[in-house]
């Protein structure tokens, strides 16, 4: 069922999740297993193969020893993020649907979509589901009008990613702008923090324009996704298909800490021994939440 969202239910939403654990076990906020969600290219292109001795992971600057590395396909929650305020119209707003359906074509069975929109509201017009086709239909039916909560938006975005799952599944955000944030109620700082707490990836796509995709961009890096803007929407829909793909190809890499607190913050560091190769992945976990 769609649920609109206003700025009393959101603060509501943003206090829970601040004081509630994760649904989704990414990574665990307990000391007794952490997963972290890890990404490895070299020149641009995947790396497959590797095992639990190729992975270096320091918590707090603590080197861990890595139990398990899983590179086989896990299902995903994967939501979209759509900006529908004003300006996103005619042709924008076409390869806004041809990219979204895109990405919808290429999930698999045990993959579930959503999607919210917003503008000057955020709405989740679709609630995670294997149907595909309920979640471009509510795509069809978006009208593009007022301004853009980009903040709100992503927040809501992440959210519905993590949600609806008992079993471990990879929570995937798609954000897609053309424009600053305009109008949002939450501050980007809290948004930032509440990441901490959520194990979705981001990843944010913007129409390059004289605004800053600030909150964006390190939106994107702390939750170990990506950040991409473009000059046109032409070719949205290869650039929502590239993300999916990429998505596909990360580890889940797993470890039991040790030779560290059991509580707050927990900064990691990720990297490959014996190759120069680049690593994404979150920033950390928030232990004891």
């Amino acid at each position: 069922m769609t649920r609109r969202l206003v700025t009393t239910m959101l603060a509501a939403w943003l206090s829970a999740a601040m004081t509630a654990s994760p649904q989704t076990p990414t990574f665990s906020s307990r000391l007794e297993a952490v997963r972290v969600d890890v990404l490895v290219t070299e020149d641009g292109r995947p790396v497959g193969g590797l095992k639990p001795a190729d992975f270096d992971i320091r918590d707090e600057g603590v080197q861990q020893t890595v139990d398990i590395v899983s590179f086989e396909e896990i299902p995903l929650n994967v939501v979209l993020a759509m900006d529908i305020s004003d300006s996103v119209s005619g042709d924008r707003l076409d390869h806004l649907r041809q990219a979204s359906q895109a990405v919808l074509g290429r999930l698999t069975k045990s993959d579930q979509a959503g999607l919210v929109s917003f503008n000057h509201v955020v709405e989740v017009r679709a609630d995670l589901t294997q149907d595909t086709a309920l979640v471009q239909s509510a795509l069809d039916r978006v009208q593009p009008s007022g301004e853009t909560a980009l903040v709100d938006g992503s927040y809501a975005a992440m959210v519905l990613a993590q949600s609806n799952g008992r079993d471990v599944r990879r929570g995937l955000v798609i954000v897609f702008t053309d424009g600053a944030d305009t109008i949002s109620w939450l501050t980007p700082d809290r948004v930032l923090d509440a990441s901490r707490r959520n194990d979705a990836v981001v990843y944010g796509v913007i129409v390059r324009s004289r605004s800053k995709a600030s909150f964006l961009h390190e939106l994107s890096d702390r939750t170990g996704g990506g950040m991409f803007e473009i000059e046109s929407t032409k070719d949205l829909a290869n650039r929502f298909v590239a993300i999916l793909d990429e998505f596909r190809q990360r580890y889940l890499v797993s470890y039991t800490p040790r030779g560290v607190s059991q509580g707050g913050w927990h900064r990691l560091d990720v990297r490959v021994t014996g190759r120069k190769a680049t690593v994404k992945a979150r920033a950390g976990y928030l232990a004891g939440s």
